[in-house]
């Protein structure tokens, strides 16, 4: 079986999956290349990476899978009654799951850095207030140009 990928396997000899460190630094990447006003809006929204969702979070989202979650936002969006901080209050935080989005990396197309970027904005549009519905109308306008 030589010829157009003759040598290609040894490129992937040395490769291994990207750890919560790349991934950070890709969500790090992201965060960076929000337009402005966005980027100071969110600059208080932590960035965290894990894995895999915790336990609570499969059980209480009814989950039949901790690969069902590629992202989460923890806290309350701009909009929310109490999203004025209060005393004891967390941060909002973001949360990109590693498996579920290196999962969805192997049945797409998408580059990791496009999926990264996207999943991270997406949670980040929830700090702003939007919901999943108004998201989805807004990429779908997106593409209708």
């Amino acid at each position: 079986m030589a010829g157009k990928n003759e040598g290609r396997a040894d490129l992937w000899g040395p490769l291994a999956a990207p750890s919560l460190d790349d991934f950070e630094a890709l969500a790090l990447a992201a965060l960076e290349a929000l337009p402005q006003p966005f980027r100071a809006l969110a600059s208080e929204v932590e960035c965290r990476v894990a894995d895999f969702p915790d336990d609570d979070v499969v059980k209480d989202m009814e989950l039949e899978s901790p690969f069902d979650l590629l992202g989460l936002f923890e806290g309350f969006g701009m909009t929310e009654d109490g999203a004025t901080p209060f005393t004891g209050q967390m941060p909002n935080r973001v949360w990109l799951y590693r498996r579920p989005i290196l999962d969805y990396w192997a049945e797409h197309t998408d580059t990791l850095g496009e999926i990264v970027n996207h999943v991270l904005v997406h949670e980040i549009g929830h700090h702003f207030g939007l919901s999943d519905d108004d998201m989805e109308r807004i990429e779908r306008n997106d593409r209708m140009g």
